[in-house]
């Protein structure tokens, strides 16, 4: 670990360095700046994220600038029904050599990358959905009985439609559990979406440039690492977590009659490392209370469900959300 004083300057060159990635993503990302923080936290905490909105509204070229901007070599899988798991993963072929013998030889599959955008990944069938289960836990594939690392950072940027349904296969929840944050990607106000037809439809399209190498990445990764959290930080982040879970006994009666089942521990793991690197992007030394309301949608609409009860209510996973940490809140600034 680094003396204090070292890692309070690493720190502050980390938060420079964040400042121009995300000046250079708004020159083809433009707006959004909440989701743009959202994925720059994840690939901070080297984790996954899955990025839900409509189509055209930018995702698939936030990933793509992101990967270069972050020094990634990165592949896109286009996710279809006939989508195979050699597909993604990589399969071994015959191959014979000049002199005649033969031997088997792995082919690589696109997931071999370190920024592996997977494109509406609903729309596969749950078989293929698990090809990247071990890859997202365990950043190496099993293939023909022989275990196969990937290059590190490996990161999943995956992308999902809410509207259509048709054709599509939810994602199970163990795979859901595995990305680190739900980023809403909305439609722009109006201001953003004019500059958005300025800068989209004219001769050039704006240039981007690395600003981070995959060791810089690394290195900011096991930084964040260090980042010191206050015993109220992560008392809040364990009281919300804890509240979440309908057979807990710190739940609410509403959680209990509406929640089908809640977050596990990986949920606050998730929020601590995004609670650190949201106060990183903001220029801040350490994370704050503000920081867990802000971010409790992102990391826990995923990894929770409501009853059928609930959901035939009008009810929304979002709402009990947002229930749960306000009284957690109030209930640590009292204290």
């Amino acid at each position: 670990m680094s003396e204090p004083a070292e890692m309070l300057r690493d720190i502050e060159a980390l938060g420079e360095k964040l400042g121009q990635a995300k000046s250079i993503i708004s020159r083809r990302f433009i707006g959004q700046e909440t989701v743009v923080d959202l994925t720059l936290a994840a690939l901070l905490c080297g984790g996954h994220a899955l990025l839900i909105g409509l189509p055209g509204l930018g995702k698939t070229r936030l990933v793509d600038t992101l990967s270069t901007v972050m020094g990634l070599n990165g592949n896109r899988v286009q996710f279809t029904p006939d989508l195979m798991p050699a597909d993604i993963l990589g399969s071994e072929v015959l191959e014979t050599g000049k002199d005649g013998t033969k031997a088997f030889k792995f082919v690589p599959g696109p997931i071999f990358c370190q920024l592996l955008m997977a494109d509406e990944i609903n729309r596969a069938s749950p078989r293929t959905q698990s090809a990247l289960l071990q890859a997202m836990q365990e950043h190496k594939v099993t293939v023909a009985g022989e275990d196969r690392a990937l290059e590190a950072p490996f990161h999943v940027l995956a992308t999902q439609n809410p509207i259509e349904q048709e054709g599509t296969y939810p994602l199970p929840e163990a795979q859901l559990d595995r990305f680190l944050v739900q980023i809403d990607v909305p439609y722009p106000d109006r201001d953003t979406e004019r500059d958005i037809l300025l800068a989209t439809t004219g001769v050039e399209d704006a240039g981007v440039e690395a600003v981070f190498s995959a060791s810089e990445l690394i290195a900011a990764q096991n930084l964040l690492r260090q980042m010191p959290v206050g015993e109220s930080v992560m008392d809040l982040i364990l009281d919300v977590v804890r509240a979440c879970r309908p057979d807990d006994d710190s739940s609410s009666d509403h959680v209990r009659d509406v929640v089908s089942w809640g977050p596990g521990p990986r949920a606050a793991q998730a929020f601590l490392m995004m609670a650190r690197a949201w106060a990183l992007i903001d220029g801040r030394l350490a994370p704050s209370a503000e920081d867990v309301v802000a971010l409790a949608g992102p990391v826990l609409k995923h990894r929770m469900a409501l009853n059928f009860a609930a959901r035939a209510r009008g009810e929304d996973v979002a709402g009990v959300i947002r229930g749960v940490v306000e009284t957690a809140d109030r209930k640590e600034a009292a204290a």
